[in-house]
């Protein structure tokens, strides 16, 4: 990412597998903004030595200034939350509400049982090809980074003719 001239915007946490991607980050000479609600601001998880830190005050705030902040979505290997976060944004991107791109770093596999549940959905009539296509899909960081840097998103969903415009998160 420092390479390429891409600033990390992330959680603001120093532990985990993002912890060490914002070090990472930070000593190949990049650009890393963290954001954390409060509640984890003070049982001290924020990432001290970032470009900038912002404190917010909730998760909410936390996801919303994240997404004003933020190019594109890139979900590593993670839990719940990282579930939550880029279906949210995924989700986002289908309505409208942003044109970024948002992927996974298929590392190992990890999304696999994922990726058939969404082909699933689109094989069901639940999710129009057009939108499971949106998600970018690679199994190492430069190709992801490359499928970033070339994406286009498709039209809107449920728009109202030509000039409609973009729904508010």
């Amino acid at each position: 990412m420092a390479r390429r001239g891409i600033r990390l915007v992330y959680g603001g946490g120093h532990i985990g597998l993002m912890g060490i991607v914002a070090d990472a980050v930070m000593t190949a000479g990049g650009e890393a903004i963290g954001v954390i609600p409060r509640a984890l601001f003070d049982r001290e998880l924020a990432h001290q030595g970032l470009t900038s830190l912002e404190v917010v005050g909730s998760m909410h705030e936390r996801k919303l200034l994240m997404a004003e902040l933020a190019d594109g979505f890139l979900a590593l290997p993670g839990g719940a939350g990282t579930l939550e976060e880029i279906f949210e944004q995924w989700t986002w991107a289908q309505l409208g509400i942003h044109d970024k791109p948002c992927g996974f770093l298929n590392f190992d596999g990890y999304f696999d049982p994922l990726l058939t549940m969404i082909a699933r959905m689109t094989g069901e009539g639940f999710l129009d090809r057009t939108h499971a296509d949106m998600l970018l899909v690679e199994d190492g960081i430069e190709p992801l980074l490359d499928a970033f840097a070339g994406y286009a998103a498709p039209p809107r969903k449920w728009t109202a003719g030509s000039s409609a415009e973009a729904i508010e998160p």
